[in-house]
Parts: C-alpha cells; structure tokens; sequence
C-alpha cells in the first residue's frame, strides 16, 4: 500500500512527459539525455521523500501554498524538458544546413545552465532535509546521493570532451556553480519573502527562469563590454551574438522593472536616515513616498534601462523611439490592431468586473473568460504580426510588473484600486500579498511564442500556451463544472469529462489551425499531436500546481518534437 501512494497521476503524466522527450534524443544530444534522465530521477526521489516523510514536514522548512503538493519533480524536470526539446529541433536546422552549429552550442550551454541550476536546488533540498530527517538510509535518498554523483560525472565529461582544454571546462563549471549557487539562494529568499504564495515546484520554475534570464543579461552585457570581464571571455563569448532589437527592450524592460523593487527599498533607507527632520505625519510620508517612487520609476525606465539597450545593441535613437518608429513602419496592421486590443480589453474589464460584483457566477468560470479574450486578442496577432506580438507581450508584462509593485507598496493613487480591482478575480493560489494568476496566463501564452522566435519547424508550437490555456483550460474547466460526474480522485474536483472536452477541443483548434499555417512542408504527425495533447490534458487534470505556469511549456516541449 505504501509503494502505490508513490505513484500519483502527476508523477505518471511527468514521466510520461521526460520519456517522451528522451527517447526523441538524438544520439548527438546523447549527454544531455542522460543528465536529463538522472535529474528527473533525483528530483522523483527528493518529491517522495519529502512527501512521505512523517517525522519532519515540508513546513518546517519553508512556509508553502496551502493545498497544492510539493511538486518538486514537475518544477525540476519543465525548464530542462523545454530545452532538451529546443536542442532536438535545433539539431533539426543543423542537419538541414538552415542553422549553424554556433546556435546549437549556445543552446547547448543554457540547457547545462538550466539543468545545473535545477540540480544545485536539489542537492540544497537534500542537504536539509536529510539533515533533520530519519530517512538518511532509505532507499531514496541512496538514490538521490547516486544521482547527485552521476549528474556531476556526467557533466564534467561532457565539456571535457567537447574541449582539450582544461581551462575551458573549469571555466564551464565554475560558470554552471554561479548558477545554482545563485538559485539555491534566491528560491530561499522567495519562500521567505512571499510565504504561504507558491509550492516548492512553482517557486524552483521561477527561480530558474530568473536565474537564466538574469545571468544572460550579465553574461550578454560582459560579452558586448570590449576588452572587459576578460577572466570570463571562454564563457560569455556564445552571448555575443546578435540579437534581435525586440528581445533587448524586452529584456531590459523585465529585468529593470524587477531590480527596481530592491532600489526604491534601499532608496527609502537612505532618505530615512539622512532626512534631519523627519515628519511623523503618515499622510505626508505616504505622499514623499510615493514622489520618491514615481521620479525614480520614470528615472530607471527613461535612462538607466535604455542605456543597458544601448550597450548590447546598436540603436541609432533612443529604444523608445525605435518602439514608436517600429509600430508606425506598419500603421495600417499595427495600429489597427493595438486599437482593437484596446477595445477588446476595456470592453472585457469593465463587463466582467460589474458581474463579479452583482453576480452568483463561481469565479473560476468569470477567470475563464479571460482565457477566451486572450484567445480572440493573441490567435490573429500572432497568425499576421508574429514580430509584433512580441513586442506587445513584453510591453503588457512590463505594465503588469509596474502595477503589482504599486499594488504591493500601495502606492498613491493607484495602490488601493488596483488592490480592489485585483480582488474581484482572484483566486486561492492568489494572497494579498502576491497575485499571480495574471502573471501565469500572460507568460503562459507567451513564452512558447518568445521559445519559437528563430528557427521553427513546427508550426503548431507558438500556439501551446493559446490553445491549452484559451481553449483546452477553459473547455475543461466550464464542462468539468456544468457537466461533469466523474471524478479523477476522490479529493479532487477535476472530472474525466472536462478533460474529455479539454482535449476534444485543442485537437479540434489544431486541425483548424493546420490548414491556416500551411506555409510550410511540414506534415503534422497526429498521433504525436494526440499524445501531446492528452499529456497536457491529463497534466492539467491531475497537478495541484499552478497550471497555467506549467501546461503551456509542457505542451510547448512536446510539439517541438
């Protein structure tokens, strides 16, 4: 009895995922395979002991989201699948001679980059939990100490292989050990920060995707400063390449917009201390408080971030004036479609906030809703102006980032209307002290389309996040309310047939999609559609994570195969 509560439907549905991908593997890749292959393993061993430990609860360590598991094996394993499923479609370009093999081996080195952070949390997790536990000598953890080894075997050989040099590949570990060591420390410090707000899964998915996009904007920044960080140049080399003018505002947008949090705290000390006369009037506080943070929003948006976007790419005018010129180059298909955005959200904001004040409605299904206007806003966009939904999915992210940060500081005037606008749609995977679920759907929806910029052979691929959260998600979730019996657990409340309806409905978008996308040679395997379809489906049936988060990668990995 004991042995079948280590199988739960996540746990099949994840390794029916990592299987999938594996046996895809070229045997090129056949390194990044197995390194695959013995994380996922660690990351199962360290999610069964830790759940089925009596002695020394998950919360004794870290405060988590209250009613979701741990869901350390699918946080651990999503990233890492999504490159290994990147590499294989790039080996594709490369044996087609429509991609270079500098590419493949950048691709290559965030793969280890993101594996290795993973790996680092991991080891972390098993070094405290072992540490206080009295499962030192079972089974699992003997597994998690071989794998930790192995991994590390395998790694070492790997670059060692690829290169004579010994300083090479000591450069390529000390480069991969920054990244965990950066990861280990900031999943700790966001559990802390934001207890109660997300699972161990959730925050490891988060953190590494921090860690990788942080450490690329370091590492691209090394490479473009001539004749600087030369101690680095074996590593940060591959980063020099050029990149796209969209994905450089994009990216000092995010990264500027989260470091600023940290600035204005540290900028609130000073002025504290240095102030002579300070006023003990709260009001008047609230209000130099709230000066201080729009001068130096404006300050770090206006200069600081535009002159990163300067140094890693040669803009001939300011970033922004380069946005405006690139939105106008096309007014007619642009500006046409910004209005329509416009329309689309304000008419959809207002009605739907009015119903869930007046009405009895449940409020997953008022959620859904938003998944269908995404729908109807992001399928044309990306069908006619891929490049510039791009754009547009950075500049809502950046003004959804600048919105939480006043909703959390409660800034004047915006702080207490956000709060209450942000209410009325929340869930409980949601707190006052962090709102995520905007987040989840806006990158849940964007990600596989920013994954799918270069080279794509798979035309289905940018559209994961759309169809499995603006379709399959909504179906499931609005058949699974009205119609559904069947459950797929006793606790739960996901039935077999909002799943039924859920992938019923993404195999039908696809095979209305197939035809519109028809620009390319490309013949669509169904049976592989199908089996990527169901993993979804089934993913979202069974996981107590956040879904939105997790599906749209997951199905994301499996049509790049």
């Amino acid at each position: 009895m004991a042995s079948s509560s280590f199988l739960t439907g996540e746990r099949a549905v994840v390794a029916l995922f990592i299987s999938r991908i594996v046996f895809s593997v070229p045997q090129s890749l056949l390194s990044e395979s197995l390194s695959l292959s013995l994380l996922s393993l660690l990351a199962l061993s360290v999610e069964i002991s830790v759940d089925a430990s009596s002695s020394v609860p998950l919360s004794h360590f870290f405060k988590t989201r209250p009613g979701a598991s741990s869901g350390i094996f699918l946080g651990a394993v999503t990233l890492p699948g999504v490159m290994v499923s990147k590499l294989i479609q790039m080996s594709r370009a490369v044996s087609l001679n429509q991609s270079g093999s500098e590419e493949l081996e950048i691709l290559q080195l965030l793969y280890w980059v993101t594996s290795a952070s993973c790996y680092m949390v991991l080891t972390s997790l098993c070094f405290i939990f072992y540490q206080q536990s009295d499962t030192k000598n079972c089974a699992t953890s003997r597994c998690s100490s071989s794998c930790i080894a192995l991994y590390f075997v395998v790694c070492c050989v790997s670059f060692a292989v690829k290169s004579h040099s010994g300083w090479y590949t000591a450069a390529i570990l000390l480069w991969l050990f920054s990244h965990g060591y950066a990861a280990v420390k900031l999943i700790q410090n966001i559990l802390h920060t934001f207890p109660a707000c997300a699972s161990i899964g959730e925050a490891l998915l988060v953190t590494v995707g921090l860690v990788i996009y942080f450490g690329d904007m370091l590492a691209c920044t090394a490479a473009k400063s001539h004749g600087y960080f030369t101690a680095s140049k074996l590593v940060t080399v591959p980063y020099g390449i050029q990149r796209s003018e969209v994905s450089v505002i994009i990216q000092g947008l995010i990264i500027g917009l989260l470091l600023f949090p940290m600035m204005f705290k540290y900028m609130l000390q000073f002025l504290e201390r240095v102030s002579l006369a300070s006023s003990r009037d709260t009001a008047d506080n609230h209000m130099r408080r709230s000066c201080v943070f729009y001068i130096s929003l404006v300050c770090v948006l206006i200069i600081a971030v535009p002159s990163w976007m300067q140094l890693v790419q040669d803009f001939h005018v300011h970033p922004f004036l380069w946005v405006l010129d690139f939105v106008l180059s096309e007014p007619l298909k642009r500006v046409s479609l910004c209005i329509y955005w416009l329309v689309v959200i304000y008419v959809s904001v207002i009605r739907f906030y009015n119903i869930s004040k007046s009405s009895k409605i449940e409020r997953i299904l008022l959620r859904k809703y938003y998944h269908l206007m995404a729908v109807s806003m992001f399928v044309p966009a990306l069908i006619l102006q891929p490049k510039f939904l791009d754009l547009a999915f950075g500049a809502a992210l950046a003004v959804f980032l600048m919105l939480e940060i006043i909703r959390i500081w409660r800034i004047w005037p915006l702080g207490q209307l956000v709060h209450q606008f942000m209410n009325a749609f929340t869930d409980h995977r949601d707190t006052d002290l962090l709102v995520v679920s905007h987040f989840s759907l806006l990158l849940g929806c964007a990600l596989p389309i920013w994954l799918s910029s270069g080279f794509n052979d798979r035309p289905l691929a940018p559209f994961a996040g759309i169809l499995s959260l603006g379709i399959g998600d909504t179906m499931a979730s609005v058949v699974g309310y009205k119609y559904g019996v069947l459950r797929w657990s006793k606790t739960g409340k996901k039935t077999i047939e909002g799943t039924a309806a859920g992938i019923t409905s993404v195999l039908a978008a696809c095979s209305i999609l197939l035809p519109l996308l028809a620009t390319t040679r490309y013949v669509q395997n169904w049976f592989s559609l199908l089996f990527a379809v169901t993993i979804s489906g089934l993913l979202e049936a069974y996981t107590a994570q956040l879904d939105n988060a997790f599906i749209p990668l997951v199905f994301y990995s499996l049509l790049c195969l």
